[in-house]
């Protein structure tokens, strides 16, 4: 029979071990997982810009294809990063983490904000990347506007743990094909943001559904997220927009 301290020493050495095998793992496969982040990202960026039908193994050069700029911007608009380079992927821009950016917002602190700029058949678009949270966690996601700076092309969203079926629903294209069209500013230039309505779009004044879209039935902690998010995150680049009109 075996002892005591026999029994200890074996199952820490099997502990030993298999921490060292998990870890060895992680450090192998996080090149991988890096990547595949980085590809969904992308392709995020893209299909808000209204390109895709991208097959994964194409998604960096795509993106390399149609996004001509990323911008880094400061608090007041400012520029304080541009890229034109072959791999946007590098860029200032596509590094930085939006989750520290938007903290250091809450905390009235400096902050920084990538902007992406799509062109496709000479038409630009540009691409603003959000976060905020959700029920369950956060959300996020991508809005793409027109050169007019006002009118939205297209926008996609995603999440890390909300209900099936209800705030979920909020990458579908039910949800999302309602914001095409859209605008953030009003016809007096002032920003009013895209208002995630409880009920329908329809009960606001005439005047102001070009600025709402229909919350998700049964989601509407979700949906008051989103639209949180929108507000929070695109007001971030009036400053830079006001100073492009």
């Amino acid at each position: 029979m075996y002892s005591n301290g026999y029994i200890f020493r074996y199952a820490t050495i099997m502990v030993v071990v298999a921490a060292a095998l998990l870890s060895t793992a992680a450090m192998l496969l996080k090149p991988f997982q890096e990547r595949n982040r980085a590809i969904d990202k992308m392709g995020s960026i893209l299909i808000s810009a209204e390109i895709k039908d991208v097959e994964t193994e194409q998604t960096i050069s795509t993106f390399n294809q149609y996004v001509i700029e990323s911008l880094v911007l400061d608090s007041t608009g400012k520029v304080v990063d541009s890229y034109t380079g072959e791999a946007m992927q590098e860029s200032k821009a596509f590094g930085v983490d939006l989750k520290k950016e938007l903290y250091k917002k809450s905390k009235s602190e400096n902050f920084e904000l990538p902007l992406y700029v799509v062109e496709k058949e000479g038409v630009k678009t540009y691409v603003i990347p959000m976060r905020g949270s959700g029920l369950w966690g956060p959300v996020y996601g991508n809005m793409a506007l027109a050169e007019d700076m006002n009118t939205i092309v297209g926008v996609t969203f995603d999440h890390d743990g909300e209900t099936p079926g209800l705030g979920a629903e909020i990458t579908t294209p039910m949800f999302t094909e309602q914001f095409i069209g859209k605008k953030i500013f009003d016809d007096q230039g002032n920003f009013t943001s895209i208002k995630v309505i409880k009920g329908g779009a329809k009960t606001l004044p005439q005047s102001e559904q070009i600025h709402a879209v229909d919350a998700i039935s049964g989601g509407t902690i979700t949906s008051n997220g989103v639209g949180d998010m929108i507000q929070n995150v695109v007001e971030s680049y009036e400053p830079y927009i006001q100073k492009q009109k």
